[in-house]
Formats: C-alpha cells, structure tokens, sequence
C-alpha cells in the first residue's frame, strides 16, 4: 500500500515570508510611497537604479516591468534586433542567438520577441552554457551569445568572450538568477554589452510581484534601453522611436532599495546553507552536488567563480523515486522549468537534439534553497536523502 504523502513542513519556497517577515517596514514603506503619491518613474526609482548599478560595479541599471522584458530591450538596444534585417536580407533566414537550452523558457522567448532565431546547445557539466558547443554553434547567421548566468553561478565569461571577439558577436547576459554572483571578481550582467536581472518574489532580491533590470556599461546601450522601457522616450522626454512601457514600478522600487541595503547578508546566508548541504551530502555517491561554495582567500579576492545560490540543483539517481520519497516525508522540492529544457518543448519547434541535456534533465532536482531556511532543515533534507539510498540498497533495488 502506497503511503500518503505528508502537507509539506519544509516547503520549496515559503512565499508568506516575503512579507511577514518584514512587514512592519513594508507596510512603512507603502505607506510613504502612497502618501507622496509616488507611483511611476519617482525618486525611488531613479535611487534604487544608482544603487543597484553601484553594487554591481555598472555604468547604469535600468529598472523595468520583468526580466523577459529587461532581455528584450538589451537584445535590441545592443543591436542584435536591428541588425536581424541585414542579416535576413542576405540569407533569407533570421539571425541567430545562440542559448543553452538548461534555462527557462523565457530566454528563448527575448530573443524570438527580439527579431532572431533561438539556437539552443549544450549546457557543461556545472549545468551552464559550455562554450565548446557554443563554438560548435556559430554559424555566417549568429550574430549573439545569451549566456543564462544559472542557479547564482556565472559562466565562462572569459572563453565566452574569447568566442565573441573571434566572431565579431554580441554578448547579452540573462543574469535572472545571479545578482551578485561574480566570475574572476566580476558581477554577472556586467560582462556584455547588457544583461537583464530578474525581482521575481523568489529570486535573491525579490520584490512582491515582477520586476527586472537591464543592466549596462555601455552610455548608447543605456539610452537605448531607456527610451526602449518608456514608449520611446529619451531623457529628454522626446519620442525617438517605437518603445514599450516596461517601467520598474516605483513601490516594488522602493522595497527592492531597501532590500538591497542588506543583500550581502542574504548572500552570506545562502552560502552558509550550501556548505550545510555540501557537508551533509558529499559523502553520497548516488547524487553529484554544485560546486562550492568556494572562499575568498587571505586577501579577501574573489575565487574564480563566487555563487550566490539563487537555487540548489542537485543530480541524482532515480530522482523521480527521490522526489516522491522526500514528498512523502514533508519536504518539497522541484523539477527545473517543469522537467523540460527549452528544446525538449515541441511546440517551440527548435528541433536540437541535446543528449548531455536531455540526460541531464532526467536527473536534476532543486532542493529548498532560501534565507529562512535552517540548518536543522537542512540536516532534516539531507538525513532524508541518505535514508533513501540506504533503504534502496538495503532492498537491492539499484
């Protein structure tokens, strides 16, 4: 007889908690922005934008509505858009953006809203875009690498950026999942000519509700995603061209400043939870664990690849079992964007054939990764894991 799976006492992601746990200051902060009657494109914003590009070592953030918006706009405003006439002109096909299918379909989607083909590839074995399949990729049509900075981890920026010189090719990071997540001392959304971060409630620096950033350290990249976000409009108020209304809302602006003041501390925390994980699960040989949490060193230099652990993806044998045995005891986890990678959705047509990924896909599980998740939690998630496999091998079922 099967057993009951239990109510979950450790959820995925305690969404309540984005509130309640900070509610007297929220609730402050409504208040202020209410009473002021400062709703669209007021001081909060312009604050929360000089802060955000001051954290992350950019010439300019630009707040917008979501992250697949904040794509859209830094694909156009690179001029991978625009330049998808002349390259449709010469071959009778849409220029190309090359992705790693190990992300969620919105990628895809920016660069098709955006005038281009979508070319998924390879993701490598810490699950980001490898760029020996991105070389293998590139095509007279290519004219741009999206990069999705996955899980809090930063890809191989420099060969990647060795690609693009070569090629004379674009580079617009999805960086959604990774504020503050650094190669070589470097903050992801940085590298290229823009990137675009995500404020989904559960994403590192959450608002409540959507919100995004393009990021840039390009003066021309900047303007343009400026007019682009506000129906065309320039600094000056003067309409250049067709634009959006994709604006950061001032109240979601408001919080995300006043989170973002103490976001080191959430990095911090999260980090000490993957070493928890780390820990009490590498002794495992059933599952393969992310990398690090690697420290800085005396000096107090970054490691060459510093994750800040939006999620934590784990690999593990019979995952599916896995997954159905820790629901059963009380502990929800997830499948990545469903179980599917962007190729592997038929109606898409991208028609790839991923064998790395889709094995991988068969595989990969995220376990509850959060700030208000605790070390007793933690221990209770891993002594589950390790009490699956024993039993299975107890029973010789592997």
């Amino acid at each position: 007889m099967q057993t009951a799976a239990l109510a979950p006492s450790i959820p995925f992601f305690p969404y309540p908690q984005l509130f309640l746990f900070e509610q007297e200051d929220l609730t402050r902060i409504f208040r202020d922005v209410g009473q002021r009657g400062a709703f669209i494109l007021q001081q909060d914003v312009i604050r929360f934008e000089q802060n955000l590009a001051r954290f992350l070592g950019a010439r300019q953030a630009i707040g917008v509505a979501n992250a697949t918006d904040g794509l859209i706009i830094a694909l156009r405003a690179a001029g991978v858009g625009s330049s998808a006439v002349s390259a449709a002109q010469h071959t009778n096909q849409g220029p190309e953006v090359i992705f790693s299918s190990h992300t969620m379909v919105a990628t895809a989607a920016a660069i098709h809203f955006a005038g281009c083909t979508p070319v998924p590839v390879e993701c490598g074995a810490d699950h980001l875009i490898d760029p020996a399949a991105v070389a293998a990729a590139i095509t007279p049509r290519t004219v741009a690498i999206l990069p999705t900075q996955l899980n809090g981890r930063t890809a191989n920026m420099a060969a990647l950026g060795e690609l693009a010189d070569k090629h004379r090719l674009v580079i617009v990071e999805d960086a959604a999942q990774a504020l503050g997540s650094r190669f070589q001392g470097q903050c992801a959304g940085t590298f290229g000519a823009a990137g675009a971060i995500s404020f989904f409630p559960a994403k590192l620096l959450g608002c409540l509700g959507d919100g995004g950033a393009v990021i840039t350290n390009d003066s021309g990249v900047a303007e343009r995603s400026i007019a682009l976000h506000d129906h065309g409009r320039g600094t000056d108020g003067e309409v250049t061209g067709w634009g959006l209304n994709s604006r950061l809302d001032n109240l979601q602006a408001a919080i995300l400043d006043y989170r973002l003041a103490k976001y080191d501390q959430a990095i911090a925390r999260r980090r000490e939870l993957a070493a928890a994980y780390r820990e009490r699960l590498a002794d495992i040989a059933e599952i393969v664990l992310p990398p690090g949490p690697e420290p800085l060193d005396a000096q107090g230099n970054y490691p060459e690849h510093f994750d800040v652990y939006q999620n934590y993806e784990i690999e593990a044998d019979d995952r599916d079992e896995l997954q159905a045995y820790l629901r059963s005891h009380g502990i929800a986890t997830l499948l990545p964007w469903g179980g599917k990678a962007v190729h592997q959705f038929a109606a898409l047509g991208l028609r790839a054939q991923l064998p790395f990924t889709e094995k991988l896909f068969t595989r990969v599980l995220l376990l509850p990764m959060h700030v208000w998740l605790t070390e007793s939690e933690v221990a209770t998630i891993a002594a589950c894991i390790t009490g699956f496999y024993r039993d299975r091998s107890a029973k010789g079922t592997r």
